[in-house]
């Protein structure tokens, strides 16, 4: 098990939540104190997401999804981070790095043909 996973990770935590669907969805993982990734809560928070997870009405859902994502962004201490990394073969000892076999991916693709220089 994860130190994510099982929320011991204590300070700065990089997460992110690939949930399909719609921002309530999104949320659902990190927002409410009962959330997957979550670490604590706000009581108001809270009971503002139970109401709007039973709401049918998406044009009374939408203003509580809102008020949740202002609120959250109001309170909570944050820095999106975002890295994307790709592996790339490039370097001194690379003989083919394989970028753009795949056109137009711009990256080290397909692995198996990154080739390094004989030594």
């Amino acid at each position: 098990m994860s130190l994510i996973s099982s929320k011991t990770a204590k300070g700065l935590c990089v997460c992110t939540s690939s949930l399909y669907g719609n921002a309530a969805s999104r949320l659902s993982e990190v927002i409410p104190r009962d959330g997957t990734w979550a670490y604590g809560g706000y009581p108001d928070i809270d009971a503002l997401f139970k109401q709007q997870y039973v709401e049918l009405d998406k044009k009374k859902r939408e203003p509580m999804l809102h008020q949740i994502q202002r609120l959250v962004y109001e309170r909570v201490g944050y820095g999106p981070i975002f890295e994307y990394m790709w592996p790339s073969g490039i370097g001194p000892r690379v003989a083919e790095p394989a970028l753009m076999l795949i056109n137009p991916y711009p990256w080290s693709a397909p692995l198996e043909d990154v080739r390094l220089k004989e030594q």
